[in-house]
């Protein structure tokens, strides 16, 4: 079995069918979990008190922010190699759920940063990066709304897409880079010594856990929305043609 069997919209919704029930279940319950875990659970940190508890949200909302521009990368770049139209729907899809991460990331880093920082706002520049991001999501978005033609719109938002990777990319990585910054370090790293404590680690991997099979399910359950529109519009433009 080819993975490009997938670019076929039948073939695409029959496996995102069967997929969703068991995508949405896992999310629920993995989200449920970790946050119950997490805010009721765990104790108050000895510098920073109830406030890093946000971390359950921040965290994994900044993974998914990041990550689904990449994914929407790869899946453009398909489109531009390849031709399929399912990849560059799920870029698509992807993108109304990542400017909601990154959203969600903006704000539950101001709330955490206002008590740390004094500041709701620094020009910090993992925090600028993110701010970019964040627009360039809002770009992509418009974009494929402005353009009356599907293709033409696939291809200049997948262009869009490879500029934009530099922005995740600097999001990603900007501590690494700026060693001035104010935010902090990784909360997750290959190096156990910088992660945070166990107590904390442990509910915060299933909260990701969560947001990463909600992501899922919210591309998937996207991307089947966009193939069937995609199919309404050209059969209301073949009658048109007929009439």
């Amino acid at each position: 079995m080819s993975l490009w069997e997938y670019a076929n919209p039948v073939k695409f919704l029959r496996l995102s069918g069967a997929l969703l029930p068991w995508l949405w279940g896992g999310a629920l319950v993995c989200l449920m979990v970790g946050l119950t875990w997490g805010f009721f659970f765990t104790p108050d940190d000895f510098r920073q008190g109830s406030t890093v508890k946000i971390i359950y949200l921040h965290v994994p909302a900044a993974l998914i922010a990041i990550n689904a521009w990449f994914m929407m990368l790869v899946t453009s770049l398909v489109w531009l190699v390849r031709r399929h139209h399912v990849s560059v729907l799920a870029a698509k899809a992807a993108a109304p759920v990542g400017v909601a991460m990154t959203l969600i990331t903006l704000i539950t880093g101001a709330i955490w940063g206002q008590p740390m920082w004094g500041t709701w706002w620094a020009w910090d520049p993992r925090l600028t990066s993110f701010l970019i991001l964040f627009f360039f999501y809002l770009g992509y978005i418009a974009l494929w709304e402005a353009i009356d033609d599907p293709d033409s719109a696939a291809d200049l938002t997948s262009i869009l897409c490879l500029v934009g990777s530099v922005f995740a990319i600097l999001s990603r990585y900007a501590v690494n880079f700026w060693n001035q910054g104010l935010h902090q370090g990784a909360s997750l790293s290959l190096d156990k010594k910088e992660n945070v404590a166990d107590v904390f680690y442990l509910p915060l991997l299933v909260c990701i856990g969560g947001f990463i099979l909600l992501f899922l399910a919210l591309v998937f359950y996207r991307t089947g929305t966009e193939i069937r529109l995609r199919r309404i519009r050209a059969l209301i433009a073949r009658e048109t043609r007929i009439a």
